[in-house]
């Protein structure tokens, strides 16, 4: 029977979906009795465009009222097993790919590697490509059972876990978590700054930890920024409800609380305090739509988010330039365009000094210095 069309995607009648992936390929997979070729089938069919999130909707519920495959009792469980370990598989393949590619050194002296990091939990597929349709420059890494995804200085990657929790990796961050959920637990591992919209599970609490703080939810949307280089680190909650502990230097957690929608927990390392702050958290969000907001802030604390932000090196010449403050918004603007809107506003000069090549043939960070103009 020929594909029908609807919106512009040609979708297959669920009766053609499951002649491909018949009943007891299903049951099979799911009691790991498939051959290697059997595996191949089920990991081709999930990533082909005959795939859609409507589909699957229509194959589960075909799914759970099959005799022999599963008690209705635990269809639900059974079928979120199912998609985990059809991830999994699909993230092994992936792994596999991107190491194959490491030892031919395809990509030998290059410093970056522009990947396909879409992990897809099946879900959500094709929301993903119909709302983002992009593609994500990252960098996987595999170990063991455990995967890495890291976003390069200057990028930012997306992607959905496979428990159906959408990520956003902000730029010079790491994301490590394992290719399957355990049973009774979600746990990610976190070095610099991520965005979570987390999939609903009572039974499976999503705990993201850090160095120094671990913060847990069920179903919410928060955000994390904990870069090692930093002497915060800090929780921002958009919706639901987070508890966070501190991270205790014996490696034990003690329990700070539970936040409230628009309250930030930020825990300094110097001072080993924390800090609760409510009230307007766009700042701490608007990263990953490209935006750069500063309300009422030293040109200090400009000058640190921009060095990460634009990963050069900001140095304030002149102590008088501490005086200002500044409140504006930033989307897309390159680097000397923002430090020239500065300019307008108050009495600085500033200049962008070139690289320095090292004697490897690599560059120092470029360097940025911000004094008093005294002609103003």
């Amino acid at each position: 029977m020929a594909p029908f069309s609807l919106g512009g995607c040609a979708l297959w009648p669920v009766e053609d979906l499951l002649s491909k992936m018949r009943k007891e390929l299903l049951h099979k997979y799911l009691n790991d009795q498939c051959t290697s070729e059997e595996l191949k089938e089920v990991i081709a069919w999930v990533k082909s465009k005959e795939w859609s999130g409507t589909a699957e909707q229509e194959l589960y519920s075909e799914w759970k009222n099959t005799d022999g495959v599963v008690s209705s009792q635990n269809a639900n469980e059974r079928f979120n097993r199912l998609l985990d370990k059809i991830h999994h598989n699909i993230n092994i393949e992936h792994a596999s790919f991107v190491r194959k590619m490491q030892r031919k050194k395809v990509l030998n002296r290059i410093t970056q590697v522009a990947a396909i990091a879409m992990l897809p939990m099946l879900a959500f597929l094709l929301y993903t490509f119909s709302r983002h349709n992009f593609e994500i420059s990252s960098l996987v890494a595999m170990q063991n059972d455990t995967l890495e995804i890291i976003a390069p200085i200057g990028s930012k990657t997306n992607f959905v876990l496979s428990d159906g929790s959408q990520v956003f990796l902000n730029n010079g961050s790491k994301l490590r978590y394992p290719l399957r959920f355990m049973d009774n637990k979600r746990d990610i591992f976190l070095s610099g700054e991520a965005y979570f919209v987390v999939a609903h599970d009572e039974k499976r609490p999503f705990r993201v930890k850090t160095r120094n703080l671990n913060i847990t939810a069920l179903g919410t949307e928060f955000n994390v920024f904990a870069y090692p280089d930093e002497i915060s680190t800090e929780a921002t909650l958009v919706e639901g409800k987070v508890a966070v502990e501190k991270v205790l230097k014996s490696g034990e957690t003690q329990f700070i609380g539970e936040m409230e929608p628009n309250e930030q927990i930020s825990y300094n390392r110097i001072t080993d305090k924390v800090y609760s702050h409510h009230g307007d958290i766009d700042k701490y969000i608007a990263w990953r739509e490209g935006k750069l907001i500063f309300k009422n802030e030293s040109i200090e604390e400009i000058a640190h988010r921009l060095s990460r932000w634009y990963n050069v090196d900001i140095e304030l010449t002149d102590k008088r330039v501490k005086q200002f403050t500044y409140t504006a918004t930033f989307i897309d603007e390159t680097l000397p365009q923002v430090l020239e809107l500065l300019q307008i506003a108050t009495p600085i000069s500033y200049t962008i000094h070139p690289r320095k090549e090292l004697p490897d043939g690599t560059f120092i960070k470029q360097k940025v210095t911000i004094g008093f103009n005294e002609r103003k």
